[in-house]
């Protein structure tokens, strides 16, 4: 399995990570996002339709606002517009399937987006989520090494929740085999949703009479979900919370000390290689002819897809100032509230 590191992340990915290649101008790009409001999504269209346009291509996309039978109809809707590509991040990887079959069938190439579907026709476009379950948990395991820990897990129907609990796990399993850590609660949050995840959070307190130690949030949205149901209980910031996604709320919540780590996982440099990628399928190219692509089959199902997996990175108190070198968030932003604690915020 082939994975990007993060040093080729930023500067260098946002520049030539493709040099060479030949794209194929006048074809149509089409986009399907599960979710689109949700922060991260924006900042990965934005470089995916720079790219895409630049290139001569039209760019289209549809939003199926957490519903598993809108992102059906969404992917009918971009084929019939004349999608010569297309980039699906599937709510339900699953439910998706026969939109997928379709797309096959009329031989449209692919990209699962960020989440797997578990199809030989799709190209498979992320970053290491097993390896994004394991440093959430190095993170708070090494900011509480005992204890009671409580686990709050995505939308069930996404693979990408089952992928950041397997990496958890086996970070977790040697503290929980010799009886440091004890697993008292963990749920599934419905869409993701931090409200979800604040309302699981709040009946794991209850059941447990607040003897929570530590929390694993699969992403950042729900970490602050977790946050706001500790700080009603006036625990916020003693007990550690990992999440992921380097969400802007997430990275000054690390700056002040009430969420432990983010996942860093630059979508700007995801979404060039997804756009590049997608220009390359569109003008004939094979799934197995764009860079760095490897077999991945890891899925539930273990069906066997190309895939192209980049590297994250863990981002604490201690090195803050990568994201705000990176342009990912401004020192203000990043530093909200900061009373000296934190050394790249001076």
């Amino acid at each position: 399995m082939k994975k990007m590191t993060v040093a080729l992340m930023g500067a260098a990915m946002m520049s030539a990570s493709f040099a060479g290649t030949a794209f194929a101008a006048g074809k149509t790009v089409g986009v399907s996002w599960k979710v689109f409001q949700e922060e991260r999504w924006k900042r990965d269209e934005a470089v995916i339709k720079k790219i895409v346009e630049a290139n001569g291509d039209k760019y289209i996309s549809a939003d199926a606002q957490g519903s598993a039978a809108k992102q059906l109809t969404d992917v009918e809707s971009l084929i019939a517009q004349g999608a010569d590509v297309l980039m699906i991040v599937p709510f339900d990887s699953e439910a998706i399937l026969p939109a997928v079959e379709k797309a096959s069938a009329e031989g449209i190439p692919m990209i699962a987006y960020d989440v797997q579907i578990e199809h030989p026709d799709s190209l498979y476009i992320t970053f290491d989520n097993v390896g994004v379950g394991r440093l959430i948990a190095k993170s708070v395991l090494a900011a509480k090494p005992e204890g009671n820990y409580a686990i709050i897990k995505g939308d069930p129907g996404d693979p990408n929740a089952t992928f950041l609990l397997n990496g958890m796990m086996e970070v977790m399993k040697p503290s929980i085999d010799s009886g440091k850590v004890k697993v008292v609660g963990e749920a599934f949050s419905d869409g993701w949703k931090p409200e979800n995840a604040q309302k699981n959070m709040e009946q794991i307190l209850t059941a447990n009479d607040n003897k929570i130690d530590a929390v694993l949030s699969e992403n950042d949205g729900m970490a602050g979900g977790v946050i706001a149901a500790l700080a009603a209980q006036g625990m916020a910031g003693s007990v550690p919370v990992g999440g992921q996604d380097g969400d802007l709320a997430a990275i000054n919540r690390v700056a002040l000390g009430t969420q432990t780590t983010t996942i860093w996982k630059d979508s700007r440099a995801l979404g060039k290689v997804a756009a590049e990628a997608a220009l390359m399928l569109a003008a004939g190219k094979k799934m197995t002819e764009v860079p760095n692509v490897a077999p991945f089959s890891d899925g539930k199902r273990g069906v066997t897809v190309n895939s192209i997996l980049l590297e994250p990175l863990p981002i604490t108190k201690d090195n803050i100032n990568v994201v705000i070198e990176a342009g990912w968030i401004d020192k203000a932003t990043a530093c909200k509230g900061d009373t000296g604690g934190v050394a790249a915020c001076k």
